[in-house]
Protein backbone atom coordinates (compact mmCIF):
# COMPACT_ATOMS: atom_id res chain seq x y z
CA UNK A 1 0.00 0.00 0.00
CA UNK A 2 1.42 3.40 -0.58
CA UNK A 3 0.97 6.45 1.31
CA UNK A 4 0.65 10.35 0.16
CA UNK A 5 0.76 13.56 2.03
CA UNK A 6 -0.18 17.12 1.54
CA UNK A 7 1.49 19.50 3.82
CA UNK A 8 0.37 23.11 4.16
CA UNK A 9 2.17 25.67 5.59
CA UNK A 10 1.09 28.68 6.54
CA UNK A 11 2.92 32.10 7.33
CA UNK A 12 1.12 34.12 9.81
CA UNK A 13 1.28 38.15 10.65
CA UNK A 14 1.46 39.08 14.37
CA UNK A 15 -2.24 39.04 14.10
CA UNK A 16 -2.21 35.16 13.22
CA UNK A 17 -3.52 36.41 9.64
CA UNK A 18 -2.15 34.47 6.63
CA UNK A 19 0.52 36.10 4.77
CA UNK A 20 1.27 32.79 2.07
CA UNK A 21 0.26 30.06 2.44
CA UNK A 22 2.48 26.87 0.94
CA UNK A 23 1.61 23.37 0.12
CA UNK A 24 3.76 20.65 -1.28
CA UNK A 25 3.10 17.17 -2.08
CA UNK A 26 5.09 14.29 -0.12
CA UNK A 27 6.69 12.78 -3.50
CA UNK A 28 7.72 16.14 -4.23
CA UNK A 29 5.58 16.23 -7.77
CA UNK A 30 4.20 19.30 -6.72
CA UNK A 31 5.11 22.21 -4.82
CA UNK A 32 3.10 25.95 -5.02
CA UNK A 33 2.28 29.25 -3.06
CA UNK A 34 -1.50 30.08 -2.99
CA UNK A 35 -3.42 33.36 -1.81
CA UNK A 36 -6.65 31.30 -0.37
CA UNK A 37 -7.35 27.24 0.21
CA UNK A 38 -10.94 25.22 1.42
CA UNK A 39 -10.31 22.03 2.67
CA UNK A 40 -13.66 19.88 3.21
CA UNK A 41 -13.59 16.47 5.15
CA UNK A 42 -16.09 14.38 5.37
CA UNK A 43 -16.20 13.15 9.48
CA UNK A 44 -17.76 10.17 9.00
CA UNK A 45 -18.24 9.36 12.74
CA UNK A 46 -19.94 12.80 13.03
CA UNK A 47 -21.83 12.74 9.70
CA UNK A 48 -21.24 16.16 8.89
CA UNK A 49 -18.21 18.38 7.11
CA UNK A 50 -15.34 19.82 9.06
CA UNK A 51 -14.02 23.08 6.76
CA UNK A 52 -10.81 24.74 6.65
CA UNK A 53 -11.00 27.90 4.95
CA UNK A 54 -8.16 30.27 4.69
CA UNK A 55 -7.16 33.59 2.61
CA UNK A 56 -4.13 35.88 2.35
CA UNK A 57 -4.66 39.39 3.31
CA UNK A 58 -3.33 40.46 -0.18
CA UNK A 59 -5.85 37.94 -1.88
CA UNK A 60 -8.19 41.07 -3.65
CA UNK A 61 -11.82 40.62 -3.94
CA UNK A 62 -11.65 39.64 -8.06
CA UNK A 63 -9.42 37.02 -6.94
CA UNK A 64 -11.93 35.57 -4.46
CA UNK A 65 -14.94 35.93 -6.76
CA UNK A 66 -13.13 33.98 -9.48
CA UNK A 67 -11.64 31.63 -6.78
CA UNK A 68 -15.83 30.81 -5.54
CA UNK A 69 -16.75 30.35 -9.31
CA UNK A 70 -13.97 28.20 -10.36
CA UNK A 71 -14.43 26.00 -6.76
CA UNK A 72 -18.48 25.62 -7.59
CA UNK A 73 -17.59 24.58 -11.32
CA UNK A 74 -15.55 22.02 -9.50
CA UNK A 75 -18.02 20.61 -7.29
CA UNK A 76 -20.25 20.45 -9.86
CA UNK A 77 -18.01 18.23 -11.64
CA UNK A 78 -16.94 15.89 -8.45
CA UNK A 79 -20.25 15.37 -7.57
CA UNK A 80 -21.14 14.67 -11.37
CA UNK A 81 -18.15 11.89 -11.48
CA UNK A 82 -19.04 10.48 -7.55
CA UNK A 83 -22.78 10.12 -7.97
CA UNK A 84 -23.68 10.40 -12.04
CA UNK A 85 -26.25 13.19 -11.29
CA UNK A 86 -26.42 14.91 -14.33
CA UNK A 87 -29.90 16.97 -13.49
CA UNK A 88 -28.61 18.54 -10.33
CA UNK A 89 -25.64 18.82 -12.03
CA UNK A 90 -26.52 20.60 -14.49
CA UNK A 91 -28.51 22.85 -12.26
CA UNK A 92 -25.45 23.65 -10.01
CA UNK A 93 -23.66 24.89 -13.42
CA UNK A 94 -26.91 26.87 -14.09
CA UNK A 95 -25.88 28.61 -10.92
CA UNK A 96 -22.67 29.39 -11.62
CA UNK A 97 -23.19 30.97 -14.68
CA UNK A 98 -25.90 33.12 -12.50
CA UNK A 99 -22.73 33.56 -9.78
CA UNK A 100 -20.39 35.22 -12.87
CA UNK A 101 -22.81 37.16 -13.93
CA UNK A 102 -23.60 38.59 -10.62
CA UNK A 103 -19.94 38.84 -9.80
CA UNK A 104 -19.08 40.41 -13.28
CA UNK A 105 -16.97 37.42 -13.97
CA UNK A 106 -18.52 36.95 -17.32
CA UNK A 107 -16.97 38.28 -20.37
CA UNK A 108 -18.41 40.28 -22.48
Amino acid sequence: MKTSEIKFTVKLDENNLPLAIDWETSDGKEKSRSKSVMIALWDAAENNTLRIDLWTKDMSIDEMKRFFHQSLLSMADTFKKATGEDKITDDLKDYCAHFSEKMGLTEE
